[in-house]
C-alpha cells in the first residue's frame, strides 16, 4: 500500500512530492511503514493520516483512548497475532468482531483473523500509536509477557516450600550452585531484569534480599519503583548468575565485590551493547545487588541541552575555555556531574589537544581522549594518575574526584603550571566547595590563585510534554519558595497529569539545576581573608551567580519541571 498512499496523499495535497521522495528513502534505509515515515518527519500529524484513511477508504476511524475493551475480546486475537498485524480487537456483535487497524486494505490479516476466530471482521481505524499503546496495555508488554512465561516455568519446575537456611561459606557447594544458576529460567528472568531496565529508561537496577521477599526495584529519573518480586527460593540462584555474568568470585559471600557486565543484545529491532557497573553487597538476608547502567546512547554532550540559564552557561564556557586553571563540578552521587564534565572536554577535544583523564570508574569511552581507570588496590589512585599525567605532556587533566589533601594538592599545582584541571566533589552547593578545600588542608592563596570556577548541580525531573496541563496554584505557596507577589498572581503552573508515555508519573526524563561561581577578584579577596561560605554567596549572588533554587524557579517559569521537584531539591 506503501507507493499508493504515497501518491493519494500527493494528490490529496497533504504532503509534497519532496516529503514523500524523503520518507521513500528513509523507508527504503530504516523500514517501518510509509505513514509512520512521514509522520516521524513532520509532514503530517497521525490524526492527518488517521483522518484522510478514513475518508479514502470509507471505513470509521476510532480514538482507541477513549474504549475499554473486554477480556473475554482481547482473548480472541493472541498477543503475538496482534503485534505481528499491529491490529486491536474493540468488541463483537453477532458473528462480526470489529478490529482496529492501520491499513483497512491488509487482506492477509483479516483472512488470519477470521480463519483463527471463526469471526467475519469489520476493520475500524486507528493511529499507530494507539494500537501500539492499546497492545500495551490489555496484552502487556513484551517483557512482561516473557516474565509471566518464566514464573510459570519456574513454578513448573517446582521447589514446593523450600526455605533457604543461612549456611557457612565452607559448607556451600559451589558446582551445585553454579549449575543452578545456569537453568533456563534463572538466565531468562536476569536477562529480563537487565534488558527491561533500559526499555523503562533506568538508571540503576536494585536487587534486594529480605527475610521473607524478594524484590527488583528501578532507579527511573531518580525515583525508586517497584518492578517484580522474584520467589525467595531463586535469591541464590539469580545472584549467583549475576556475579558469574560480572565475573565475580560467587564462592565469596562475606565481603563486598565490585564487576562489570558487558553484554550484547536486540533492542526494538537495533543490535545494543549494554554497560552495567555491578557492586555486590553482603546484607542479613543474603547479598544485595546494585546495578548502574552506563548506556552511551542516553549520554548528553551537547552542554546547551543540560539545562544551564544562558548566562550560567556563557561563564562556564569561559572558565573551561581557559588555558590553565581549575574548574570543579560539585553535587550528591547522581547529580550529572560527570555527565557536564565529559560534555565540557567533547567541546575541547580537538587533534591539537592532548586530554587525559583519571576516572573511578571509566564509564563511558570517549574517542580522542585518554582514560585511565585507577586501581587503589595497586597503588594506583588519583594523585598517583595524576602525577603520570603531568610527564605525558598533558593539555586538559580530569580527576575523576578530589578525596583528600594530596590529590587536591597535584591538581592544584597542575592548574598553577599551566594546565586546565577539571574535577568533582562532594559538597552542597558552590561556595561551600572554597572552603572543603581549605579543610582539607590546601593553603587559601593557592585556592583563589588556582580555582576559576566552580558549578553546582542538581538533576530534577522534566514535566512530562505528552501530558502537561496547567494547574492553580495559591499565590501564597508560590512568594513561600522564592517568587515575588507580584510575579506569584499571574505565574502558569504545569503538571504532568500522568498517561501511559511517562507511567502516569507525570514526569520523563531530567534536566540539570546549576549554581555557577565564578571567582572573580572580589572573592579572590574574600577566600585569602578566610569568609566563610555564607558570606562568599552573598558577594557571588550580587555579582550575578544564581542559586540552585534560582536556577529552579527559572525552570518552572519555563514550565519544564514542578514546583515539588525544585523544593525536594534545593534550599533557600
Amino acid at each position: 500500500m506503501s507507493d499508493r498512499l504515497g501518491d493519494l496523499l500527493v494528490k490529496a495535497g497533504k504532503i509534497t512530492p519532496q516529503q514523500l521522495k524523503e520518507a521513500l528513502a528513509k523507508q527504503s534505509e530504516i523500514g517501518g511503514r510509509l505513514g509512520t515515515n512521514l509522520v516521524n518527519m513532520g509532514a503530517l500529524s497521525e490524526n492527518e493520516l488517521v483522518e484522510f484513511l478514513s475518508q479514502h477508504f470509507r471505513v470509521s476511524a476510532i480514538n482507541l483512548g477513549q474504549v475499554a475493551v473486554d477480556d473475554a475480546i482481547v482473548k480472541l486475537i493472541p498477543a503475538d497475532v496482534a503485534r505481528k498485524y499491529t491490529v486491536m480487537p474493540v468488541s463483537k456483535a453477532g458473528a462480526k468482531v470489529t478490529i482496529a487497524m492501520l491499513d483497512p486494505t491488509n487482506v492477509f490479516a483479516m483472512d488470519d483473523i477470521k480463519f483463527m476466530t471463526g469471526y467475519n471482521v469489520e476493520p475500524v481505524i486507528a493511529s499507530e500509536t494507539a494500537i501500539r499503546q492499546a497492545i500495551e496495555k490489555y496484552y502487556g508488554s513484551t517483557h512482561a509477557m516473557e516474565l509471566k512465561k518464566v514464573m510459570e516455568d519456574l513454578e513448573e519446575d517446582g521447589g514446593g516450600d523450600l526455605e533457604v537456611l543461612e549456611e557457612e561459606i565452607e559448607e556451600l557447594d559451589i558446582d551445585a550452585l553454579a549449575e543452578e544458576s545456569d537453568e533456563a529460567p534463572v538466565v531468562r528472568l536476569c536477562n529480563i531484569i537487565l534488558t527491561d531496565a533500559i526499555k523503562r529508561g533506568a538508571s540503576d537496577i536494585h536487587v534486594e534480599p529480605y527475610e521473607k521477599s524478594y524484590r527488583v526495584r528501578y532507579r527511573i529519573d531518580g525515583i525508586l519503583y517497584e518492578v517484580m518480586r522474584p520467589p525467595l527460593r531463586l535469591r541464590e540462584a539469580i545472584t549467583s548468575r549475576m556475579k558469574i555474568m560480572a565475573k565475580l568470585d560467587i564462592a565469596e559471600k562475606r565481603l563486598p565485590q565490585d564487576g562489570r557486565i558487558k553484554i550484547k543484545t536486540k533492542i526494538a529491532d537495533k543490535d545494543k551493547e549494554l554497560d552495567y557497573r555491578v557492586s555486590v553487597l553482603p546484607t542479613l538476608f543474603g547479598e544485595k545487588i546494585v546495578l548502574r547502567l552506563l548506556d552511551s546512547d542516553t549520554l548528553m554532550l551537547d552542554m546547551t541541552k543540560l539545562g544551564f540559564e544562558a548566562e550560567s552557561l556563557r561563564r562556564f564556557k569561559e572558565a573551561v575555555s581557559r588555558p590553565y586553571g581549575m574548574v570543579l563540578v560539585t553535587g550528591p552521587t547522581g547529580s550529572g556531574k560527570t555527565n557536564t564534565l565529559y560534555s565540557a572536554l567533547q567541546s575541547l577535544n580537538k587533534v591539537d589537544t592532548n586530554i587525559m583523564t583519571a576516572e573511578d570508574p571509566v564509564e563511558f569511552n570517549l574517542a580522542g581522549i585518554n582514560q585511565v581507570q585507577t586501581k587503589d588496590s595497586i597503588g594506583l589512585n588519583f594523585a598517583a594518575a595524576l602525577r603520570s599525567f603531568l610527564r605525558q605532556d598533558p593539555n586538559i587533566v580530569l580527576v575523576g574526584e578530589i578525596r583528600d589533601f594530596e590529590t587536591a594538592e597535584v591538581a592544584i599545582k597542575a592548574a598553577l603550571t599551566g594546565h586546565l584541571v577539571l574535577s568533582t566533589l562532594h559538597t552542597n552547593d558552590a561556595p561551600s566547595t572554597i572552603n572543603r578545600l581549605m579543610n582539607m588542608g590546601i593553603e587559601p592563596f593557592l585556592v583563589a590563585t588556582s580555582v576559576h570556577l566552580v558549578a553546582a548541580q542538581r538533576l530534577v525531573r522534566r514535566v512530562c510534554s505528552f501530558c502537561k496541563e496547567p494547574v492553580d496554584i495559591a499565590p501564597a505557596e508560590l512568594t513561600a519558595i522564592g517568587f515575588s507577589e507580584r510575579e506569584s498572581r499571574t505565574l502558569k503552573i504545569f503538571k504532568g497529569r500522568g498517561c501511559e508515555q511517562c507511567g502516569d508519573t507525570g514526569y520523563k526524563g531530567r534536566c540539570g539545576l546549576y549554581e555557577v561561581m565564578r571567582i572573580e577578584e572580589a572573592l579572590k579577596e574574600m577566600i585569602l581573608s578566610g569568609a566563610s561560605a555564607m558570606e562568599l554567596r552573598e558577594q557571588a549572588v550580587e555579582e550575578g551567580m544564581l542559586t540552585l533554587r534560582m536556577s529552579g524557579l527559572q525552570k518552572i517559569r519555563d514550565g519544564v519541571t514542578s514546583i515539588e521537584e525544585v523544593v525536594r531539591e534545593t534550599v533557600e
